[in-house]
């Protein structure tokens, strides 16, 4: 079952999302080389509950931070430390939830720490890119499937252009979202169009596309929760959640400028 949401209730998740944004650009004036992914941590929690909601990731089948910080080859899942201090060159993925009245936001995106390659930069745009195609192909009529080939496509054409075979993360995905976090359906990046559920006004998609520089293989080390790529390779994530509407996607997370 996917969940419907009333237009009331679509305004009170673009609420949380508000706060998921606010967060996120708070947190990006505060990356920079010098500064551990714990203090990015606990400046999120405190933003989030000073906006009267709740992490959705603290305490999430255990997970122990407010965001995941997932720095150079870690893909998602990185658990902010004291011992994790970004240095220059550095790139890092900043995932943040909250919940707000029982409404739950979901936004990623990657930073540069400092100055990093060009070809890091790329892979970030491309990653970003790969995600508003996404959401453009969020539309009442259409199936679930064009949004995960709109996510495919334009990572090939990402890579045409930039002479780069991006690799698109094998496993992970986008996800259903509204009274829980991650909720039906499960959304591949990559796929067929006109396959699987029809895309229906009300519901609200986690649109989250991770791609690396190397290959599509990843690895979970053993604190159970950080993903790596298997070949060490650099990785970038972004991420919104989307209410289908009549009027065509509402991006909840974006900021409000």
């Amino acid at each position: 079952m996917i969940e419907i949401k009333s237009r009331g209730q679509l305004e009170a998740m673009r609420a949380a999302g508000l706060v998921v944004a606010r967060t996120l650009v708070a947190l990006t004036a505060h990356t920079k080389a010098g500064v551990s992914t714990a203090e990015l941590d606990e400046l999120a929690e405190q933003t989030i509950r000073d906006a009267g909601a709740i992490p959705s990731f603290k305490g999430y089948h255990g997970f122990p931070a407010s965001i995941c910080a997932s720095v150079n080859e870690q893909v998602v899942h990185g658990i902010p430390s004291r011992t994790q201090v970004l240095a220059e060159g550095d790139l890092i993925s900043i995932d943040c939830g909250a919940i707000l009245e029982g409404w739950h936001g979901d936004s990623a995106i990657t930073l540069p720490v400092g100055a990093v390659t060009e070809a890091e930069l790329k892979l970030s745009e491309a990653t970003r890119r790969s995600m508003l195609a996404g959401i453009a192909a969020a539309v009442p009529g259409k199936k679930l499937g064009d949004i995960s080939f709109a996510i495919e496509s334009a990572t090939t054409q990402a890579g045409d252009e930039h002479g780069v075979d991006y690799g698109i993360v094998d496993g992970y995905g986008g996800h259903g979202i509204g009274t829980k976090m991650h909720m039906d359906p499960f959304l591949p990046n990559e796929g067929k169009p006109g396959k699987g559920p029809r895309l229906k006004v009300g519901m609200a998609i986690a649109i989250e596309p991770m791609l690396t520089l190397g290959g599509r293989r990843t690895v979970e080390l053993e604190d159970g929760w950080t993903v790596v790529t298997a070949d060490g390779s650099r990785a970038a994530h972004w991420e919104h959640s989307v209410a289908i509407t009549e009027d065509g996607p509402w991006v909840l997370t974006a900021p409000e400028e």
